[in-house]
């Protein structure tokens, strides 16, 4: 099975939902971007959802836009990106890792060669953020020839068409935003995503995941209580990152992990 698979199998039978942490990738550098993974790992994240800095991600809000911005400062590439990851795996090989992405980083060579580089790498799912769903097609070919899941994103205004298309297109998970707009913390989810959250499930879509706005513990709850089977934070990490001394920084988002965790218990 898949790590996927393998992971929401061992959720339902502990009768937990998924938490996933966003951060994006070199940021605030190398070195402490793999010491961050680790530590969500510690604090008993399930899944990591991971970004490579893009000089335009119009599907982020300011926070995460200044992540990637730091990172690029800093120097971060795709290649070194994929070196952290291939870091992380020599001691992990259990934890799922996505990667949210925009289309000019993997068509900037080949798609294949994208793909096949993040396979590589120890990558299992791609969100390729800017593609909507009726131009996927190719890019979800690309990524499962490589053994890598595409995720598509299930939007409060898909509709029937879209979702039955990312249902076929689409494996690993699915991405349900929780409201319109861009990433960021500084908006509340909505959580009223039983009737979109249905729909996929009645569509044979992959689990559905809540992101986009997430950042308490509560909205942890609300949303698997919503049906969801996950949920994604990532804004109010990475503002953790950029606001907390670094000699505090691990434990810091040690206690955001584990307090974002303990809501994912259903019973």
């Amino acid at each position: 099975m898949s790590r996927y698979k393998t992971m929401f199998a061992s959720l339902r039978e502990k009768k937990q939902g998924a938490f996933i942490p966003f951060v994006m990738l070199g940021d605030p550098d190398e070195t402490s971007s793999l010491e961050i993974l680790h530590s969500f790992v510690e604090g008993g994240a399930d899944a990591l959802e991971l970004g490579i800095p893009f000089s335009d991600p119009v599907a982020d809000g300011p926070t995460i836009q200044a992540a990637a911005l730091r990172a690029l400062s800093n120097g971060m590439t795709p290649k070194k990106a994929f070196e952290i990851l291939r870091k992380f795996r020599e001691t992990n090989s259990i934890t799922p890792i996505g990667l949210l992405v925009y289309a000019n980083l993997v068509v900037q060579g080949e798609n294949d060669a994208f793909f096949e580089q993040a396979k590589a790498a120890g990558v299992d799912s791609v969100l390729v953020a800017d593609i909507p769903s009726k131009e996927a097609a190719p890019f979800c070919e690309s990524a499962k020839k490589s053994g890598i899941d595409p995720v598509l994103i299930a939007a409060p205004n898909s509709s029937d068409d879209q979702l039955k298309m990312i249902a076929e297109l689409s494996s690993g998970y699915t991405y349900v935003v929780s409201r319109a707009g861009v990433t960021g913390a500084e908006t509340k989810a909505e959580m009223k995503h039983g009737q979109l959250i249905e729909k996929l499930k009645d569509f044979g879509a992959p689990p559905p995941v809540l992101g986009f706005g997430i950042s308490s513990p509560e909205q942890v709850r609300e949303a698997l209580e919503s049906g969801a089977v996950g949920a994604i934070s990532g804004s109010a990490i990475v503002k953790l990152i950029a606001s907390t001394a670094p000699e505090k920084r691990n434990e810091t988002i040690l206690q955001f992990i584990r307090g974002m965790k303990a809501e994912t218990q259903l019973s």
